[in-house]
């Protein structure tokens, strides 16, 4: 008879274990997803203090998440950098393919991505750009 309680007690303790287990992840999970709404609010509310279009948040947060994603990953890379000014030119392939002057709005709207989702990267980003040409291309 003490072997079959034995059993039940097992099983309760599997079963309790389990049950903290899923409880944690989905703590885990639920804590993420509000820390990425929080930083997308934030980036949100920049976008709209300087005049940006602003995107939807749940957009922002499915694409940005508590990190930043892909942008945060070594903006100031020569990689990031090159290919940034490759986006930056007049869109011919080969020897027709020529800088361009870009808006400055279009620029430091990376700087206040970096600035909400990884601050600590965003002085390396702001010396790469200072010697892009810039000017007030694009009407408001």
């Amino acid at each position: 008879m003490a072997s079959q309680h034995r059993w039940i007690y097992v099983g309760a303790i599997v079963l309790l274990v389990a049950m903290a287990v899923v409880g944690l992840l989905t703590f885990t999970q639920q804590h993420a997803n509000n820390e990425s709404f929080r930083k997308a609010d934030e980036l949100i509310s920049k976008l709209q203090e300087n005049g940006y279009p602003t995107p939807d948040r749940e957009q922002v947060a499915r694409t940005l998440g508590t990190d930043g994603g892909a942008v945060c990953e070594d903006p100031a890379s020569s990689l990031k950098t090159g290919l940034q000014r490759v986006q930056m030119s007049n869109g011919a392939a080969g020897p027709g393919q020529r800088p361009i002057i870009v808006a400055a709005r279009t620029v430091q709207a990376e700087a206040l991505i970096l600035s909400v989702y990884c601050p600590d990267q965003l002085d390396d980003y702001q010396e790469k750009i200072e010697d892009i040409k810039t000017d007030d291309t694009v009407r408001n």
